[in-house]
């Protein structure tokens, strides 16, 4: 069975993709033998999405948006492999389960090629603990747990719907007339505080702590290359905190002459 989630924004990809959620669609889903199936109007319609400030919303979107990233570049670059594949790997690795290497089944290949362990695991274990916060949980949560946390939040999202408050995902489709007021509202004439808006959401990125030493810049560096691919110099330079322009240039210029990451016509660095 095939469900497709018609969403753009990766915030909700990050939270779909989460334990939180697998935990959720688990104890709600059916099950077809000894399979688990995702119920649409059961997993995703009673599902009660966290309600995250800026910054944590930018972190999961941030986060998800380099799991599908990965997850497209190592497919396209190994034809053969699958999805199924990968998180199979994936799910042995949690597990701490030893990896086949057969005629048959190679499952040491489909770690290597996914960069499932190095990568892809990193990546769900940082998803993990950000959408845990979101919902105010420890990321060492039992199931049992997340299961309360999420029954209490869906009781209360149905009494603020009882008094016709709907939290919709996609207004303009589900709600257009609601889409429309929001859309409507007068713009604000006052250019300072449409300035200070942006200061503050300037400030309010998310900055990551840029490493003393050149090897440990190089490897931070490279990571989020990998990571994010596709994005510009000066978008690199806005993640860290306290790395100037041009230490940064100098450092891409190296890398970029050894063939450790390459940049397109259009700046885009890979």
């Amino acid at each position: 069975m095939v469900v497709t989630i018609g969403i753009e924004d990766a915030f909700y990809l990050g939270v779909l993709s989460s334990h939180v959620h697998v935990v959720w669609a688990l104890a709600q889903g059916g099950t077809l033998e000894d399979r688990a199936r995702y119920n649409k109007t059961r997993c995703f319609d009673t599902f009660p999405f966290p309600e995250v400030d800026e910054l944590l919303r930018q972190a999961i979107t941030q986060t998800a948006e380099a799991l599908d990233a990965h997850r497209k570049q190592v497919m396209a670059k190994h034809p053969k492999l699958t999805m199924t594949e990968m998180y199979n790997v994936l799910e042995k690795l949690r597990a701490g389960e030893p990896l086949l290497q057969d005629k048959k089944k190679n499952e040491v290949k489909t770690n290597t090629d996914g960069l499932i362990s190095s990568r892809l695991l990193p990546m769900h274990r940082e998803l993990d603990e950000l959408v845990a916060q979101a919902y105010g949980l420890d990321v060492k949560a039992s199931d049992e747990e997340i299961l309360q946390r999420l029954v209490n939040l869906n009781q209360e999202r149905a009494q603020e719907e009882a008094s016709g408050h709907v939290r919709w995902l996609r207004p303009e489709l589900q709600c257009p007339e609601q889409a429309q007021l929001i859309e409507e509202e007068p713009e604000s004439l006052d250019e300072d505080a449409d300035e200070a808006q942006e200061d503050e959401e300037t400030e309010g990125r998310v900055k990551l702590t840029w490493p003393k030493k050149l090897a440990d810049q190089v490897r931070e560096l490279r990571n989020a290359i990998k990571a994010y691919p596709g994005e510009s110099q000066a978008w690199h330079r806005e993640r860290f905190a306290k790395l100037q322009e041009e230490e940064l240039a100098a450092l891409l210029e190296a890398m970029l002459e050894t063939g450790v990451v390459f940049e397109t016509s259009d700046g885009k660095w890979f």
